[in-house]
């Protein structure tokens, strides 16, 4: 279901880690609504961010995107899973 843009970034910052920035970030990617990141690839969608923004993002970013990944494509996520810095060394989601 396609959201319009406030009620896309009001859901997706129902997501852990998701503040209004990346938010906005995932609006910009081209998602539309949090069931949209379902089995998403967390490294392409950082590499894109970068492109769009013209910068090297700090890969923080990368991490708060497997956290999302995770999120959206679990059930019942673990809740240890659900902090960003777990997927600092972890890459499968």
């Amino acid at each position: 279901m396609m959201m319009d843009r406030a009620t896309a970034l009001k859901k997706f910052q129902d997501i852990p880690n998701v503040g209004p920035r990346t938010a906005e970030d995932l609006w910009r990617l081209g998602f539309r609504s949090p069931s949209e990141l379902k089995g998403q690839d967390p490294q392409a969608m950082y590499e894109q961010l970068c492109d769009l923004k013209g910068v090297r993002i700090d890969r923080c970013q990368l991490y708060v995107f497997r956290s999302v990944v995770y999120f959206a494509s679990r059930k019942s996520p673990q809740t240890r899973l659900l902090k960003w810095w777990a997927w600092k060394d972890r890459t499968r989601i």
